[in-house]
């Protein structure tokens, strides 16, 4: 072969950013091989074996941010093997710098891009919108989530949390059973991965294709890099934009994995007469492969003991607060579940299952839920019996789901769930529902459903639909909604933040780059218009935003004052506070909102919004506030504080909510976290305090220590407990 023959060659193996570029300017996806291992390599963060360099390279890593489509400013290179029982990956990350590695905090699930960090994104079954991530960082933290939809509809709870709250797209509470270890030089870091064919989901046994993309994160200069080149309008969640991995043959899966607990709990309630209450408690999940797509999931005395607690809210409307679901059991696999519009009108809200309206825990007697793929579509079934409490019946809870997905991001699906008691007057309440996504483009897409709801005893059935389109490119981003629900409307397991109304929005952004100016990335001018109505088109709440961002190249933020004018419609008096009522009438106000933060990735940091301006028939002036500090790798602390002071005609009150969470991570399986609250409206102080020491898939031993003091009229006790949970996973069939 001659000197250019050869030249070619590697050019092609190395794959250029010119080389990703089709015909038109295309982005074209990549494609990798995987091949059986010789040997079983060892874990241990030093991919120095031989039998790594029997892999295929995959190399050629290109800029989604700052800089769309550069090549990335340190190398990085990755291979995979695999065997009979495990998928395996070892990535290089070379580093010029290596002294300025940010390895941030070692907290499982911790924010992966506010460090150096690397994920696998993983679509098992090439479906173009579903994926399992696995990621770590220098430090060697686990990160592992669950993505549906390309992350559509998905949040996540803050993520200083140890275990964060999701739902919806992005399923970050999802812990599955897989192992990752790294390593540091002068040349910069390494990490090796394990991941258990019987921890993934996939369509079938024998060689397959399946999507892969790989993110690279360099914090200190706040570049994101992938292996398969993304437009920076989207993030490594676009699943249908990533590359093709060869080779992979999979065996039969048919995990059996029995996870038990015990639970040691003890409390009180300071309350005269009341005396401390003890209990010992055992139960479980048991999780079975029907199929290797299909899982059936087992559940017996569910307990949640290990769970942090919710983070409090300044309820300032007359509508419904949103708390995210936290509890393992129901946030696995939660993303085929989700229907409607979220946070607003969720069809299906798990935190109806087993809590109360008030937040009182209700006990899970058991339930199951198979979840996977079946006849070419997406398929899921819930039912979990409820215990009954004083004057709370039992319930039992059932949810079917079924979902086809189809070419270019697009899919259908049906929704029914029922809810009745199982005991006294068989109450029930049955919501069937209809969704799709249609995709245009890499730009357009337009979302739709449509759902009724049909309660026993009331007359007639509630409707509620919705229809959105949406536009999106690096440069501009827009959208339209419209959504109304009907008189009647009750999905009695899902969240509903107001009753019957309708809904109208539309928003325009536009960014602007500055690629001259290096500590600068960009502005965003933009528009944003919402109105909710009653169904005679009264107006229950506008709201008219003009704004700029700014965002700098270190990823510190800040908004210009922000202008808004707003609109709030009662047809009935509102007691905002006690003693304080607002009359019925339409307010019209404008206010100034701004908004900031500095660069989180840094060991003291700042984040927080003021408000001042009008409000109803008088004025308000508001700020949230939380500085974050980070020391070295295992200590975080945050105070959060929240103040409204509001002066109306009728009467003037203020609220408060301030908040300090403390995290000490010994290694990044064993941690000691507390979340203290004092809540100014009700008077109230608490604290929660955990140790966890985690094993495989979010088990381990955990201590919980829950207290609440009231502060009015004098400091005292309300109620205490003390909670010992220890819970392991086994695999019974390996």
């Amino acid at each position: 072969m001659t000197p250019v023959a050869r030249l070619a060659v590697c050019a092609c193996l190395t794959l250029t950013p010119a080389a990703l570029v089709a015909q038109g300017g295309a982005v074209v996806p990549r494609v990798a091989r995987v091949v059986r291992a010789g040997e079983v390599p060892t874990i241990d963060g030093r991919p120095t074996e031989s039998v790594w360099q029997s892999a295929p390279l995959l190399g050629g890593f290109v800029q989604r941010e700052p800089f769309e489509g550069q090549p990335a400013t340190e190398r990085t290179e990755v291979r995979f093997l695999y065997d009979d029982d495990f998928l395996y990956a070892a990535a290089w990350l070379y580093d010029r710098e290596a002294n300025a590695i940010v390895e941030g905090e070692v907290r499982r699930d911790v924010d992966v891009s506010e460090m150096d960090g690397i994920i696998l994104v993983l679509d098992t079954f090439r479906d173009r919108q579903n994926a399992f991530l696995f990621g770590t960082s220098a430090g060697g933290i686990e990160y592992d989530a669950q993505v549906t939809r390309e992350g559509e509809g998905g949040f996540s709870g803050n993520t200083t949390r140890q275990q964060a709250g999701a739902g919806g797209g992005l399923n970050l509470n999802w812990d599955g059973k897989w192992e990752v270890r790294t390593s540091r030089d002068s040349a910069g870091w390494y990490a090796e991965f394990r991941i258990p064919f019987a921890t993934l989901r996939y369509a079938k046994a024998g060689p397959q294709e399946w999507g892969l993309n790989i993110v690279r994160f360099i914090r200190r200069r706040n570049e994101e890099s992938v292996w398969s080149p993304l437009p920076r309008q989207f993030t490594h969640l676009r699943i249908s934009m990533a590359g093709t991995l060869q080779g992979v043959s999979p065996p039969v899966q048919r995990p059996l994995q029995v996870t038990p607990y015990v639970l040691s709990a003890t409390s009180r309630q300071f309350t005269p007469g009341a005396a401390t209450h003890s209990t010992g408690e055992f139960g479980g999940d048991l999780k079975f492969g029907v199929t290797s797509s299909l899982a059936l999931d087992l559940t017996y005395n569910t307990d949640f003991a290990q769970v942090e607690v919710d983070e409090q809210q300044v309820n300032l409307t007359r509508f419904n607060l949103f708390f995210p679901e936290k509890r393992p059991f129901f946030l696995e696999n939660a993303g085929i579940f989700a229907v409607g519009t979220p946070q607003t009108v969720d069809l299906f809200f798990s935190r109806r299952v087993g809590i109360s309206d008030n937040g009182t825990p209700v006990p899970i007697v058991g339930g199951g839920r198979l979840t996977g793929r079946a006849g070419g579509m997406q398929l899921g079934l819930l039912n979990i019996q409820t215990d009954g409490v004083g004057a709370i019946a039992p319930v039992n809870n059932s949810v079917g789901r079924v979902l086809k997905e189809l070419p270019n991001r697009s899919r259908i699906g049906l929704f029914a769930s029922h809810r009745r008691d199982t005991e006294g007057t068989p109450d029930g309440n049955t919501t069937l529902a209809v969704d799709g996504r249609l995709g245009v483009g890499t730009a357009w897409t337009f979302d739709g459903y449509a759902a009724q709801t049909t309660t026993d005893g009331a007359l007639g059935t509630g409707y509620a639909y919705a229809a959105s389109g949406a536009y999106l490119t690096r440069t501009w981003e827009g959208g339209l909604t419209y959504r109304e629900v009907g008189e009647g409307f009750n999905p009695a397991m899902g969240f509903m933040e107001r009753g019957a109304n309708r809904f109208v929005s539309a928003r325009v952004l536009y960014h602007i780059r500055t690629p001259g100016v290096r500590w600068f990335r960009e502005f965003r001018p933009h528009i944003t218009y919402r109105e909710n109505f009653d169904l005679d088109w009264f107006t229950q709440t506008r709201f008219l935003h003009f704004d700029s961002h700014f965002e700098f190249a270190n990823g510190s933020f800040f908004q210009l004052p922000a202008f808004n004018i707003t609109r709030e419609g009662l047809r009935a008096p509102f007691t905002i506070a006690p003693g304080v009522t607002i009359p019925a009438g339409s307010y019209t106000n404008a206010e100034w909102g701004f908004a900031y933060n500095s660069n989180l990735s840094a060991p003291v940091s700042v984040q927080g919004r003021i408000d001042l301006g009008g409000f109803y028939s008088g004025r308000r002036a508001g700020a949230q506030g939380t500085v974050n500090l980070r020391r070295g790798e295992t200590f975080t602390a945050q105070l959060r504080y929240n103040y409204y002071d509001v002066t109306l005609p009728e009467g003037s009150f203020y609220t408060s909510v301030t908040g300090m969470r403390l995290s000490y991570a010994f290694t990044p399986r064993i941690y000691l976290q507390s979340l203290l609250q004092r809540n100014s409206r009700t008077g109230q102080f608490s604290s929660n305090v955990r140790l966890g020491w985690l094993g495989d898939a979010g088990t381990g031993l955990f201590v919980v220590v829950n207290d609440t003091e009231q502060m009015r009229p004098d400091w005292s006790p309300q109620d205490r407990a003390v909670m010992l949970k220890f819970t392991r996973q086994f695999e019974l069939n390996r």
